[in-house]
C-alpha cells in the first residue's frame, strides 16, 4: 500500500497495489460467505525481518477462511518492555483480513505461523522470529485469558496504531475508539517508517 513520503518525494520501492492484484483478492474474498474483519499485528526482531513478515502475509493468505485485503507499511520500532539496545529492533506492520474462522481457530493459525518461523517463548518481552497478534476481530470483546478482544495493550501502541490508521484512516478499535485519536494520545518516538520497504499484498 502507497503512503506520503517524509523524504519530499515519491519513494520507487513503494508502489500502489495494481488494480489486477485488488481484483484478485476481491474476487477471492468473495467466495467466503458471511466474513468477519480482523486486524492482526506483525512483528519480527531476529533473522531476515521483512522476508519473515511477508511470509507471515502469505501464510496468512494461504490459510483457508482466510483473505488478506490490506497490508500496511513496515515500521522499525525499539522493543516494548525492554531496556534500550538490549535487543535488536523489530520491523513492524498490520494486515487487514477478511474470515470465516472463529477467533479460536485464527488464533490456533496465528500461532501455527509462529511457530513455523521458530518461535521461542522462553521469556515476556524477549527477542522473537515472528510475532502475530490479534488486535481485533469484527466488534468482538472477549476477556478470555487465551484471547483477550480487542488485544489489551494495542490502544497504547504506536507500533500497533500508526500502520493500521496508514490502510483504514477510520478505523475504530473496539471499546477505545477511533485510532486516530488513539495515535494522537501515545508517543511515536521509537517507532519509524522504513519508506525504503514494502511488505507485497498475496497475489
Amino acid at each position: 500500500m502507497t503512503r506520503p513520503s517524509t523524504r519530499g518525494h515519491t519513494d520507487p520501492t513503494v508502489q500502489p497495489v495494481p488494480a489486477s492484484v485488488v481484483e484478485q483478492v476481491d474476487a477471492a474474498d468473495a467466495t467466503l460467505q458471511n466474513p468477519r474483519q480482523a486486524v492482526v499485528s506483525l512483528g519480527a526482531n531476529l533473522g531476515n525481518r521483512l522476508e519473515t513478515l511477508q511470509g507471515a502475509v502469505d501464510a496468512l493468505e494461504d490459510t483457508p477462511g482466510i483473505r488478506v485485503k490490506a497490508v500496511s507499511p513496515v515500521y522499525e520500532t525499539e522493543p516494548w518492555g525492554v531496556e534500550p539496545g538490549s535487543q535488536p529492533s523489530y520491523f513492524n506492520a498490520v494486515a487487514v483480513l477478511r474470515t470465516t474462522l472463529p477467533p479460536s481457530s485464527l488464533l490456533e493459525r496465528a500461532q501455527a505461523v509462529e511457530e513455523a518461523f521458530h518461535r521461542v517463548r522462553d521469556e515476556r518481552w524477549g527477542p522473537r522470529t515472528l510475532d502475530v497478534d490479534i488486535v481485533s476481530y469484527a466488534d468482538l470483546h472477549s476477556d478470555d485469558p487465551r484471547l483477550t478482544l480487542p488485544h489489551p495493550r494495542a490502544h497504547e501502541r504506536a507500533f500497533v496504531l500508526a500502520p493500521w490508521l496508514d490502510i483504514e484512516p477510520a478505523a475504530e478499535l473496539p471499546g477505545h475508539g477511533p485510532v486516530a485519536e488513539l495515535l494522537d494520545a501515545v508517543t511515536r518516538e521509537g517507532v519509524t517508517p522504513r519508506a525504503d520497504l514494502e511488505l507485497r499484498l498475496p497475489e
